[in-house]
């Protein structure tokens, strides 16, 4: 069995996005994507786990060259995704899966020494409640992305919609960091305010919670607020805001305390937001933004 500090599950996807600022087609993109590239300068090691079609298996190659293991799980196709930005507002999207690679199955999961493991679903269509509740068993840390329930796929449209979901509370029990955005924590909870959401997300069950916004990241542990703002000069890569965040967060989070992983984690981010794709900086960089 091979040892990693951090593993990330999900689809690795190919997107479509389309905005008035300039659209681009067939490009990488997903939770492990975005995620564990943020990861990579934290100097740890580590690893993808993902379902695509063999065909499209070239998409990984940046993950590869940036030295992270990629365990990839044959499917007959590969989740595309559509995202389309009707304003000049960034942060409005409107989002269709055209393509699934389909469900996990545990079986089909590498065998690897007990970790700490991201679930970075997209939409709904990724991880079953049952598959998270057996993986919980080979993780030593188990962290989620809440969109796995709140992003919910029309069998016959494709659009995603965002919805609440009466199995949030069980999900949370299975989890030791959930991490969300405002709009998904607002539907969740019916709160507005992170630190309020938060406290719910709390109540429930959350041990550490991350919530993504504009302006910046709260991270709510043991009944106390962190906030850090970004400090992009521009959202042109403004796709895998969050995943990045919680991807240099958790990798940073391994040797550092909240506070400092949220300083970590809003600078690395918001030397992404200034570029459309992954974060392809140095450690340098990420410091000099920190001071």
């Amino acid at each position: 069995m091979k040892s990693y500090d951090l593993v990330f599950a999900g689809h690795v996807t190919i997107d479509d996005i389309e905005a008035r600022e300039g659209s681009s087609s067939g490009v990488p993109g997903g939770a492990p994507f975005f995620g564990a590239l943020a990861a990579v300068p934290s100097g740890k090691k580590i690893a993808v786990v993902t379902k695509m079609a063999r065909q499209d298996e070239p998409i990984l190659t940046l993950l590869r060259a940036a030295g992270v293991d990629v365990f990839l799980i044959e499917a007959s196709e590969t989740t595309r995704m559509r995202v389309v930005h009707p304003t000049d507002n960034m942060e409005e999207r409107q989002l269709y899966q055209v393509k699934n690679a389909g469900f996990f199955q545990l079986e089909e999961m590498p065998m690897l020494e007990p970790c700490r493991i991201h679930l970075g679903a997209l939409t709904d269509q990724e991880f079953t409640f049952e598959f998270m509740g057996q993986l919980r068993q080979r993780a030593s840390c188990l962290s989620m992305d809440m969109q796995n329930i709140v992003r919910q796929v029309d069998p016959k449209t494709g659009r995603i919609h965002f919805r609440d979901d009466p199995i949030k509370k069980e999900m949370i029990h299975l989890v030791n960091i959930v991490k969300l955005d405002v709009v998904e924590a607002e539907i969740l909870t019916g709160k507005s305010d992170l630190k309020e959401a938060a406290s719910f997300l709390e109540d429930w069950g959350s041990l550490e919670t991350m919530i993504t916004c504009s302006e910046g990241i709260l991270i709510r542990y043991r009944s106390k607020n962190y906030f850090e703002r970004y400090t992009n000069r521009s959202v042109h890569g403004r796709t895998g805001r969050g995943d990045t965040t919680i991807g240099s967060y958790l990798a940073w989070r391994i040797d550092h305390d909240v506070p400092e992983s949220l300083t970590f984690a809003a600078a690395l981010t918001s030397i992404k937001m200034e570029t459309p794709g992954p974060f392809h900086g140095s450690m340098d960089d990420v410091l000099a933004r920190m001071r």
